[in-house]
């Protein structure tokens, strides 16, 4: 199985930028659709974005749509999440997920993900 694991979380000026990246281990990730989840405190875990396993499509929530952009590099076996114009509001942690019984189309659904990593600290502050 594949193990996930995430960084480049911390603590960032509102309108400010981050990149988090998701390693993985045990297993080649170009068999996968990759996804980014984010939970708040007090609020469930949501989508925030997801990208096929070729990188020819990516899904956005509209939440996030033109701030955020999700990439792979699977020669390095990793998952990006570029994120742009930060707001309060995306205080999570977010946690990366691998899918790979669909690795195309879209798939909003963190229960139907293979792996899912533990997940790293995002705080913007205002």
């Amino acid at each position: 199985q594949v193990q996930l694991v995430e960084s480049g979380g911390g603590l960032v000026q509102a309108g400010g930028s981050l990149r988090l990246s998701c390693a993985a281990s045990g297993r080649t990730l170009s068999n996968y659709a990759m996804g980014w989840f984010r939970q708040a405190p007090g609020k469930e875990r949501e989508f925030v974005a997801r990208i096929t396993w070729s990188g020819d499509s990516t899904y956005y929530a509209d939440s996030v749509k033109g701030r955020f952009t999700i990439s792979r590099d699977n020669a390095k076996n990793t998952v990006y999440l570029q994120m742009n114009s930060l707001k309060p509001e995306d205080t999570a942690v977010y946690y990366c997920a691998a899918d790979q019984r669909r690795p195309v189309g879209p798939n909003t659904f963190l229960a139907l993900y293979d792996a899912c990593g533990q997940g790293t600290q995002v705080t913007v502050s205002s």
